[in-house]
């Protein structure tokens, strides 16, 4: 295995932060890592054609160059579901390119680093969703769960999707949405007792934009893993 999938509890969680925390991580550590961004929606009209803001993250984040076309294969200008997005394009979104698109970051780094769009369970078409794309990559996942009011059972329901579907849950990290949560610890002891994989890191509440803390995650615990 070469990298994590990195999905989220729902949209807005911060998966691209924790995702831009884990490149940060890896390359202070001396490791060759890419972000990936298969699909994205809501992307913005650039001179080189549609581009999402996370996969920009993700490529500024990484520690190698990589061509914009294989960080993020699937781009799409409305800014809603996946498969409603390529459906109004006609567009189908093939997992076996995403594949190709993945090997060819792996050539070019030790660790890739996937973010996915939405949840695990986010529909790419009639039947297949997010979760067929960590399936097909082989990677094993990294929950981000937003801490706000009924976090608790979104981040447990995840969990149980994603062992139930096979993935390999290699941890999960909080991210604190609300400031004003009440009994954020108890909130976090009540999901440590009830996920079967490690906390990684827990992160503040601050801008999704604002460059994420530095040694924030267990990268040590997470290479063990791999």
């Amino acid at each position: 295995m070469s990298g994590w999938f990195i999905t989220g509890t729902g949209t807005d969680v911060g998966k691209t932060f924790v995702a831009r925390a884990l490149l940060a991580d890896l390359r202070a550590a001396g490791e060759a890592a890419v972000g990936m961004k298969p699909v994205a929606s809501g992307c913005y009209e650039a001179a080189q054609g549609l581009r999402s803001a996370d996969a920009e993250a993700l490529l500024a984040a990484s520690s190698v160059a990589a061509d914009y076309a294989d960080v993020n294969p699937y781009a799409f200008a409305p800014a809603v579901a996946p498969h409603l997005a390529a459906a109004a394009v006609g567009v189908a979104i093939d997992i076996e390119n995403i594949a190709a698109h993945f090997a060819r970051l792996q050539r070019l780094a030790s660790r890739v680093v996937v973010e996915g769009a939405g949840g695990w369970l986010t529909p790419l078409d009639a039947r297949r969703s997010m979760a067929d794309i960590a399936l097909r990559l082989k990677l094993p996942v990294i929950l981000v769960v937003g801490l706000r009011l009924g976090c608790l059972n979104h981040a447990l329901l995840t969990a149980r999707a994603i062992r139930a579907d096979g993935a390999p849950l290699a941890g999960w990290v909080a991210n604190r949405l609300d400031p004003a949560m009440a009994l954020v610890e108890e909130n976090l002891a009540t999901l440590a007792a009830r996920i079967e994989a490690p906390l990684l890191g827990v992160f503040p509440h601050q801008s999704p934009r604002s460059a994420p803390p530095a040694g924030a995650l267990d990268l040590r615990r997470l290479t063990e893993i791999i």
